[in-house]
C-alpha cells in the first residue's frame, strides 16, 4: 500500500500541476463584443479575470485556462456602469433622502442593470455621513461613493437644506480629506434663496479638498442667473446635474441651442443627466443631442419617486440616448470611463485594463418597438433597448438573468449547492464586499 502510494505521488503532483496550469483564470467571458472606451476597444474579445482583477482581454483565450467559462456571444461586454447621481442613504431613522424612505438601498436596483458603482449625490452631510457609512456603504455589495452635501444634514427635505449657517466649507473639506476612499466630491442642492452662498461655499470646500462640486441649482431665480453659474461660479471639472431640466435656459425661441452652453463646456464645466422624477424632459434633451450637446455623464437620480416613473434605471436612461441618435459606444463611454474620470477614479474604475477591478456589465441590445417616458410624462418611441444579462463585481458574478453561469439541474444528479467562491457571488446570504483600491 505504501509503495503504491509513493509510486502514484509524482502522478498526483503532475495532475495537480496540470490543473493549476489550466486554471490560470477564475472566470472567462468568451465571445462578447467588448466596448472599453478608455482602451479604444470595440470588437469581439474574451475577458479573463483572476483574483478580482482583469487579467487579460484578448481574442480566443483558451477555455481550458479558466475555472469557469461563460459564453456571452451576441452580447456586449462593458466596464461596470457608474451611476454618477443616485440617492442610496436609505433607512428608517432619518428623513427624506437623508436616511429616510425616499432613498433606496443600492443592492435593490443597481447590480441587476450592470451598475457596480453608485455615487450618492448629497444625501448626507458632515453630521450624518458616519451613519450613512455604517448603515449602507459598509454593508452594500454595490460600491458606494459619495458627493458630500455642503449642508450639514444632507437632504432631509425640510428647512435644514436652506440653513446657510450650517454650510461650513472647511468642515466639509476636512471630512472629505479624511475619507478620500469614499467621498469624491461636494454637492450643493435644493436651495431656494436668492444668494450665491451655498454655491460659493460648496466651491470653496471643493477647492480645499481638491475634489469636484456637483450643483443641483434648486429653485431658478433671476438674482442668480444660470448662465453666471456655469460661466463664472463653477470651476473646470465641476458638474451641473439635471442638464435637461426645462427651467435650464437651453433653447432660443427658434429651438436653437444658446451659445453660452458651448462656452461653459469649453471652460471645462461638465453636464450630467440626473434624470430623476422631475428633471429630464425630451423637449430639452432631444434638440440638445441633435445639435451637438450630449451629456458628459448619464445618471439616474434614482430615489423612490423616480424608480417606477419615467426614469426606471440606468439602462433605461441610456436607452433613451441611444434612441436620440447617440451610438452605443458613446453611451457606454458616458456611463463608464467618463464618470470615472469626473470623480478621479481612473485607476480602478470605468475600464477593462489589465490590473483594473473586474467590474463588468454584460448587456443585450434588443431591437423592436419600445416606448420611453420623460420626467414630465411625455413619451418617445424607440427601436432599441438595453437590458442587463450578467453583472460581475470585483471578479464575482453577482447577477445572472438567464442562468448563463449554471449547469442544467437534470444533468447534475443529486446535486449540492453550486458555484465556487472564486467566481460566484450571487448565491446565499453572504455579502461579498467589492474590492477597493486607492486612486
Amino acid at each position: 500500500m505504501m509503495v503504491d502510494a509513493i509510486m502514484r505521488f509524482p502522478i498526483l503532483l503532475l495532475c495537480l500541476s496540470t490543473l493549476s496550469a489550466q486554471s490560470s483564470y477564475d472566470l472567462l467571458l468568451k465571445g462578447g463584443h467588448v466596448i472599453d472606451p478608455k482602451n479604444k476597444i470595440s470588437a469581439v474579445r474574451d475577458v479573463a479575470i483572476r483574483d478580482g482583477l482583469i487579467a487579460t482581454v484578448a481574442r480566443d483565450i483558451p477555455a481550458t485556462q479558466a475555472r469557469k467559462v461563460v459564453d456571452v456571444a451576441g452580447l456586449y461586454v462593458t466596464p461596470g456602469l457608474i451611476d454618477l447621481h443616485a440617492h442610496v442613504f436609505a433607512g428608517s431613522e432619518g428623513k427624506g433622502l437623508a436616511g429616510g424612505h425616499t432613498s433606496i438601498f443600492p443592492d435593490d436596483f443597481a447590480l441587476r442593470v450592470g451598475v457596480t458603482t453608485v455615487v450618492d449625490a448629497g444625501s448626507s452631510g458632515r453630521r450624518n455621513f458616519a451613519q450613512f457609512k455604517k448603515t449602507v456603504i459598509d454593508r452594500a455589495r454595490t460600491r458606494v461613493l459619495v458627493f458630500l452635501n455642503i449642508g450639514g444634514s444632507g437632504m432631509p427635505g425640510d428647512e435644514h437644506e436652506q440653513d446657510v449657517n450650517d454650510m461650513d466649507a472647511k468642515a466639509a473639506a476636512d471630512l472629505a480629506i479624511a475619507n478620500r476612499d469614499t467621498i469624491v466630491g461636494i454637492k450643493v442642492a435644493h436651495y431656494r434663496g436668492p444668494d450665491w452662498t451655498p454655491v460659493e461655499r460648496g466651491v470653496e470646500a471643493g477647492a480645499l479638498a481638491n475634489i469636484p462640486v456637483m450643483i443641483d441649482f434648486g429653485e431658478f431665480r433671476p438674482e442668480r442667473p444660470f448662465q453666471e453659474l456655469v460661466l463664472k461660479k463653477l470651476r473646470p471639472g465641476d458638474i451641473y446635474t439635471h442638464a435637461f431640466y426645462v427651467p435650464v435656459p437651453m433653447l432660443d425661441e427658434s429651438g436653437r441651442l444658446l451659445p453660452y452652453l458651448f462656452e461653459a463646456r469649453k471652460r471645462g464645466v461638465l453636464f450630467d443627466v440626473g434624470h430623476g422624477g422631475a428633471a429630464f424632459e425630451f423637449r430639452q434633451a432631444v434638440p440638445a443631442v441633435k445639435q451637438g450637446f450630449p451629456p458628459d455623464s448619464i445618471s439616474t437620480d434614482v430615489h423612490s419617486g423616480s424608480i417606477n416613473a419615467g426614469m426606471k434605471d440606468q439602462l433605461n436612461v441610456m436607452s433613451k440616448f441611444l434612441n436620440m441618435g447617440m451610438s452605443l459606444d458613446d453611451v457606454v463611454y458616458r456611463s463608464t470611463w467618463n464618470p470615472a474620470r469626473i470623480i478621479h477614479r481612473e485607476e480602478q474604475l470605468g475600464h477593462l485594463s489589465v490590473g483594473a477591478l473586474a467590474d463588468i456589465a454584460v448587456l443585450r441590445l434588443e431591437k423592436g418597438k419600445f416606448g420611453f417616458v420623460d420626467s414630465w410624462g411625455a413619451g418617445m418611441d424607440g427601436v432599441q433597448r438595453l437590458t442587463g444579462e450578467l453583472t460581475v463585481s470585483s471578479g464575482r458574478v453577482v447577477y445572472d438573468l438567464n442562468a448563463r453561469t449554471r449547469e442544467r439541474w437534470d444533468r447534475l444528479g443529486k446535486y449540492q449547492p453550486q458555484g465556487e467562491p472564486s467566481w460566484d457571488g450571487s448565491r446565499g446570504a453572504g455579502r461579498p464586499r467589492p474590492l477597493t483600491r486607492s486612486k
